[in-house]
């Protein structure tokens, strides 16, 4: 029996959810920015591989792919503001849940570092 759509559970699009933090809109042009992409691997390597990899669930998600599931805005947010984003962000309400409580840590990184991790991320 189909449930009339009324009754069913609003749900937002994940795509168009932000989050919370500085980042109040983000486009991502088209070609990447190699140059951009190279610092942002460095960053990555450095301060992100202890939790995360490319291809599958670690300590937190992996993150190949992250932008056909999230608004670049939202991943930003998510690199400036853990703290917030855990506490009131529904999505990252959820994913602290499906990864056993361990939320993300406040790596203190400026918007210009986390952009060039965005880049990289593009290259996975």
């Amino acid at each position: 029996v189909k449930k009339p759509k009324s009754m069913l559970k609003e749900k937002s699009d994940p795509m168009k959810t932000i989050g919370i933090g500085p980042i109040k809109e983000l486009t991502l042009p088209d070609a990447i920015d190699e140059a951009m992409a190279e610092k942002g691997k460095t960053i990555y390597k450095e301060k992100c591989t202890l939790c995360h990899k490319p291809n599958k669930k670690f300590i937190g998600p992996p993150l190949k792919g992250i932008f056909k599931k999230r608004n670049p805005a939202w991943v930003m947010n998510m690199i400036l503001n853990p703290e917030e984003m855990v506490q009131k962000d529904p999505i990252a309400k959820q994913l602290l849940l499906e990864y056993k409580g361990s939320p993300m840590i406040n790596q203190n990184l400026t918007q210009q570092e986390a952009r060039a991790i965005l880049e990289y991320l593009r290259t996975l």
